[in-house]
Order: C-alpha cells, then structure tokens, then sequence
C-alpha cells in the first residue's frame, strides 16, 4: 500500500555526496510503498496513492544515525554524575561500577532495558542504532552483550579492550580480548573497538586488539583522546579505522594525518558536556576536510542520554558546525562509520527512514533547543 506525504515545506535528502551537494526541496511531497521511497518531487506533481496524508508544512529529514552508544548495561551512576558535576575528574575506572552491575543482571533485564533506550531513540528520530559490548569483559559476559546487542541494535561492535578487569593480568586478559573473547562474540558483531586512553590501552596494546580484529574481518574503530593526546587518533589513521571517537584532545598532526586518511572523527558532544572534557574541535577538523559523524554515547556513565537533536544542537550552538554539516553529520556520517550505505539519506528506492519535524525547518533543532521537535517517525513499513 502507498502512502503520499504531502504538505512538506523543506524536504532534507541528503541524496548528494557532501552537504552542500545534497537536494533541500521546498513545497515538497514523497510517497512510500513497502517501506521504501519510491517518487520524490514537488507536492504540486505528486502522483496518486492508496493514502494521501498531510503534514500540515512540516520539515522532513533523514532519521538519525547514532553510530557510537552503549545501550546494554545494568545499574546507575547518577552519583558518580553528580559528584562530577561538583567537581570530582571523570575517570575511565568508573567502568568497573557498570560492569559488575551488568554482569549480576539477567538477560530478560538486559533486554528489556536496552530495548527502552531503542524505543527512546526511536521517539527522537533515530532510526539507525549501534551499540557495542564492553561492560562484560569476560568470555560468557561479552558474548551475552553481543547477542543482545544484535536483538536491540542494527550494528553491534566489540569493546572487550573497554577497561583492564580488576585483579586481571594485563597480558592474560589481552590474550583473552584477541583470542577466545573475539571468537566467542564473532557470530554477532560488525567491528572492533579499544579505549586507547590513560587508564585503559595504551597505543601498542591498542594496535594489537585492532589487528586482531582485522584478521577477524571486523571494521576497525577507536576510542581516542578523549582524556588526553592519547596516540588513538594517530593510530586510527594509520590502521585506516571506520572512525575515531570522542577526539577532544588532538594536535595538529593528528588533524594532519586523520585529514588524509579516510578515518571519520565522531564527535560526542554529550559526553564531552557531562565529563566536562573540552567540546571536540569539530570547527578544526572540518576545516581540514575530516569527514565527521554525530553520535549520543549513549550510556550511563559520560553521556545518559539517547537524544541525537540534543547533539546536533551543541554542535552548531558550541562546536561552530553549520546546520548543514551537523545534520550531515548526525545522518550520512553515521551511516559512513557503520559501513549502512542506505541509511542516513531519503532517495528513491532507499528504505523509508523519514524524522519528520513538528517544525517547518531543520534550523528549528538549533534554533529552539532543548524542545522536542518530533512529530512522526517513519522506519520502513511502521
């Protein structure tokens, strides 16, 4: 059954191969069949359908891509936030607090919270998701946190080089991350990640968990920077990762060599906000032609929250991107570092993944922060 959607005052394709090259139709309609899109154009030559519906001069876009969450955990570390916002440093050990939590939780309990988080998402025009593993970090744990990450997630990447486990030899456990950890979780996941960071790996430790993945045939991505210049942008360049993550510390050489690279730079602007980190120089990598993507982090450590608008607004209002790249970002880039060429972008016979706006503009998500903008989403044939 074809639907026509109508009464579209600013239609966002992101059809194009940068932002600027992408079509932004006013007056606009679409039509969708089978959950696909089968004709875009202007509302006046719109074809007939089996239901004509509306939206009353609403703007429509392509749903979020969220690249970069956690969304499979047990617990609560609302106090660890609050003490953070008194002034307590944000450290990567408070990793080891979820863990512990995760692993006593039953998977109905995993599950079912995961899946609140996807439906939270989903509400706020997500319609891509990725998550990763890494508050297991033992062999039945990790590929637990796989397993239902494939259920609640359309891309799942290992993080077992999330944190060193408490009373674990570092040698033994790499063994483990590189080794029976990665064959176990194999059946479920997309790609590897490591937090290459003080705290956690350094840039050797971290070189070795990526090859292994590579080998494994798994895309490659990284944590890195976020605390400090960690060596993870520059390794990530020189792997030719999917992505590198967070990137709030950088020189410029490593804006030099990840400029060239090929590597997307994720920048996740809430967790910087809650950590209190400096906000990624999203300005400085776009001006040396870093591809970049937009992600929540979501996760209930350094970025609780599920809402992409939150993120596109910071990164306009704060890190000086244009609504065109953030948008940009927040879409096709995800859709880039997931390796999901159909996501990210409205075109015909692309699936139907529509964030439709109760706004007549995409400016509105800067322009009126914090207001949820929402009106329907559409995710193939729902």
């Amino acid at each position: 059954m074809a639907e026509l959607l109508t009464g579209i005052a600013e239609l966002t394709t992101h059809d194009g191969p940068t932002p600027e090259e992408s079509t932004r139709l006013t007056d606009a309609a679409l039509v969708v069949e089978d959950g696909r899109v089968v004709w875009i154009g202007p509302a006046a030559a719109a074809p007939a359908a089996d239901i004509r519906t509306d939206l009353g001069g609403r703007a429509v876009l392509p749903g979020w891509v969220d690249s970069h969450t956690h969304l499979v955990f047990a617990g609560d570390r609302a106090a660890e936030f609050e003490a953070r916002m008194a002034g307590r440093a944000y450290q990567a050990g408070g990793i080891a607090t979820t863990v512990a939590a995760t692993r006593a939780a039953t998977d109905d309990a995993l599950r079912a919270s995961a899946t609140r988080l996807r439906t939270e998402a989903i509400a706020g025009g997500t319609t891509t998701l990725e998550t990763k593993t890494g508050y297991g970090l033992d062999v039945a744990s990790e590929a637990r946190l796989a397993r239902i990450g494939r259920e609640v997630a359309d891309s799942v990447t290992y993080l077992g080089a999330h944190l060193l486990p408490a009373g674990v030899d570092r040698r033994d456990y790499l063994d483990l991350v590189v080794g029976p950890m990665l064959d176990a979780v194999l059946p479920f996941v997309d790609a590897i990640d490591v937090f290459c960071e003080t705290g956690a790996f350094d840039v050797e430790e971290s070189r070795e968990v990526l090859l292994a993945g590579r080998a494994a045939g798994l895309r490659l991505r990284v944590h890195g920077n976020q605390l400090g210049e960690s060596g993870g942008v520059a390794l990530a360049a020189e792997l030719g990762a999917a992505s590198v993550d967070h990137v709030n510390h950088v020189s410029d050489a490593d804006i030099a060599a990840v400029a060239g690279s090929g590597v997307t730079a994720v920048l996740l602007p809430a967790a910087d906000l809650s950590t209190r980190q400096p906000l990624a120089p999203a300005r400085r990598l776009a001006d040396a032609g870093v591809p970049l993507a937009i992600a929540s982090n979501c996760n209930p450590g350094s970025s609780y929250t599920t809402s992409m608008a939150f993120c596109v607004a910071t990164a306009v209002l704060q890190q000086r991107l244009t609504l065109a790249e953030a948008l940009w970002a927040a879409t096709r880039g995800g859709a880039r570092v997931l390796g999901i060429d159909d996501a990210g972008a409205i075109r015909v016979g692309g699936p139907a993944a529509l964030h439709v706006l109760d706004a007549p503009s995409a400016a509105h998500l800067a322009y009126r922060p914090g207001v949820p903008l929402t009106h329907r989403v559409v995710r193939g044939d729902r």
